[in-house]
């Protein structure tokens, strides 16, 4: 998925590379959501070329070939079509300006949030790639706060979080691509600048630990006009934190769950092997 900073610029190979594993997704078109699909070729330098995995049923690999290491080793052809028509669409020129666009976003949302949150892994020139990291770790220690309260409180702005506590526990890792436009870009920033001050009125003090309107979020329309309302912050702040929210909303459905419970317990919404035996 990184080649969505080369393509067109550069290449794993010209920069030392021995073996990448190129994801098709979000460079090439196929979803980045969903875990997947993680489809893509296995590109290697020249003298890893014997080495090329082999397959039983289809001819393929190097002279001193491993054993096969997918059923399918060309892939999904129904999947990788997309990939093929995307390419064929943009071309060299169009490829090239994706990369120069995702490095211009990426960079200039990194820019906007540099003065308010801790910015990771930069080079020599304060610069990243398509996608940066900013660890919030320190909202741990100074309000409660976790990765995942950030993400929730986002849902209240209509946006759906970026990669979460990848790839490092505390943090996020933004990657606007070439896909979102500079308004986009620029309400999901006023976003995160909105939650870093509501983080600041926690840590100070003037909203309490575990019972705030970050650590609540997201704030379903059951939740703000229920008539009972005695949370220690108004109505208007918990839907209504940016101005443009009032005339563009996208309510969530769902109120806080507990994430980590759910992805360690199985809760099966079928109907049981009992009743399936009947029938």
């Amino acid at each position: 998925a990184n080649f969505n900073a080369m393509i067109g610029l550069t290449s794993p190979g010209k920069v030392g590379g021995d073996v990448c594993h190129l994801n098709l997704h979000k460079t090439f078109g196929i979803p980045h959501g969903g875990g997947g699909p993680g489809q893509g070729p296995i590109c290697c330098a020249e003298h890893l070329k014997p080495f090329l995995p082999g397959h039983p049923v289809v001819p393929t690999g190097g002279s001193d070939a491993i054993g096969p290491i997918s059923a399918g080793p060309f892939g999904s052809a129904s999947i990788l079509s997309i990939s093929w028509a995307y390419i064929k669409m943009l071309g060299a020129t169009g490829l090239t300006n994706s990369s120069k666009i995702a490095l211009l976003s990426a960079n200039y949302a990194m820019a906007r949030l540099a003065p308010h949150y801790r910015v990771k892994f930069v080079n020599e020139n304060d610069r990243c790639a398509h996608e940066f990291i900013i660890d919030l770790a320190e909202f741990d220690a100074s309000a409660g706060l976790k990765v995942m309260d950030f993400a929730k409180r986002l849902q209240d702005f209509g946006i759906h979080p970026p990669t979460c506590s990848w790839p490092l526990s505390t943090a996020m890792l933004i990657e606007p691509t070439e896909s979102e436009g500079l308004k986009d870009i620029d309400q999901f920033c006023d976003a995160m600048i909105k939650i870093r001050q509501e983080a600041e009125e926690i840590a100070t003090g003037k909203q309490p630990r575990g019972d705030n309107i970050i650590t609540n979020a997201p704030h379903t329309m059951q939740v703000v006009t229920q008539s009972d309302w005695t949370r220690p912050y108004s109505r208007e702040e918990a839907a209504y934190p940016v101005r443009y929210l009032r005339t563009k909303k996208f309510w969530p459905t769902t109120s806080r769950i507990d994430d980590s419970y759910g992805d360690r317990n199985l809760f099966c919404e079928c109907p049981s092997v009992e009743s399936l035996a009947e029938e």
